[in-house]
């Protein structure tokens, strides 16, 4: 079967990149820049960031500050605000971006599928009916429907409003 090639020299940047090996959550997390970090909201103990590559648009992390790769290693304060900040991010996902559904949760250790094993962090992933469409099966392609700082700016107004 002849596949086709859909050019993405954006991610060159992290194939090529020698910061593979450095935390990307300490330090978007110590970053005072929110915007070019995709930082969208910092809690007491964990923040929330767009994947700077997603699997669908509006695809968010929640991060924890404390370097930790096991869940059962967390403490309860950070896991309940984890679990609070998953609900305002559904909630202001649906408000904002008409979400059908989600993927939600995360892959501890690499043989997982973890990307970043050393630092645990959940994904909610915003779903629609019908975003598995021809592309993806017959073109091997997945679309990206929005670009990531027009997201951001989207979603930044309502979780700013999470602080009032």
């Amino acid at each position: 079967m002849k596949k086709n090639i859909l050019w993405a020299p954006w991610r060159m940047e992290y194939v090529a990149s020698s910061n593979k090996a450095k935390n990307i959550f300490l330090e978007k997390a110590n970053s005072k820049d929110d915007r070019d970090n995709l930082v969208l909201y910092r809690g007491e103990f964990s923040f929330i960031l767009m994947n700077l590559y997603p699997y669908n648009n509006g695809h968010l992390l929640i991060a924890p500050y404390k370097v930790c790769n096991d869940i059962t290693l967390l403490d309860s304060e950070t896991l309940f605000e984890i679990t609070q900040l998953t609900q305002k991010s559904i909630s202001i996902l649906k408000d904002m971006l008409k979400s059908d559904g989600f993927n939600v949760g995360f892959n501890m250790g690499k043989v997982s599928g973890a990307g970043i094993d050393e630092h645990l962090h959940f994904h909610i992933v915003p779903r629609w009916i019908g975003d598995v469409n021809f592309m993806p099966i017959v073109g091997e392609t997945k679309v990206i429907v929005q670009g990531l700082y027009d997201t951001y700016d989207l979603l930044k107004t309502e979780f700013d409003l999470l602080n009032k």
